[in-house]
């Protein structure tokens, strides 16, 4: 299927960072609809935001339709634009914890960073995301 080139191996490896991004982030999605609570929690911790748990189902819901829509590659400008936004405050809400990495657990949440890189690379080739995706060139 695919030869030895960096060309012909390019669409492949797209297609195995954009799924396991789009996991990664599914998981955070349906964290918030089976624990809302915990989702409330958050929000107030690290976005000094209160929210009910029906909004924490509600941006869960959401959540996960994006990152079917990430998974999928569909309108992948907006969807993988949005979900740079998404992570991109996520890392910077923690970076207490990033730049204390030896604090507790804090070294957990350093992790962030080179998704963050992934999703800006998955970004920025996503012309050359072709593998599997919804309306892309067979």
């Amino acid at each position: 299927m695919f030869q030895n080139t960096s060309s012909e191996r390019l669409p492949l490896s797209l297609f195995l960072l954009r799924i396991s991004l789009g996991g990664f982030f599914l998981v955070w999605a349906i964290d918030k609809l089976v624990r809302p609570e915990g989702a409330v929690k958050i929000f107030n911790v690290f976005y000094a935001i209160n929210i009910s748990t029906d909004v924490a189902i509600g941006l869960g819901a959401a959540q996960v339709v994006l990152c079917l829509a990430f998974i999928l590659g569909i309108y992948k400008t907006i969807v993988y634009g949005y979900s740079i936004i998404i992570h991109a405050v996520s890392t910077l809400a923690s970076y207490n914890q990033i730049i204390h990495p030896y604090t507790g657990t804090n070294h957990l949440f350093l992790a962030a960073v080179p998704v963050l890189a992934a999703f800006i690379v998955l970004f920025l080739m996503r012309n050359e995301d072709t593998l599997l995706t919804i309306g892309a060139p067979r």
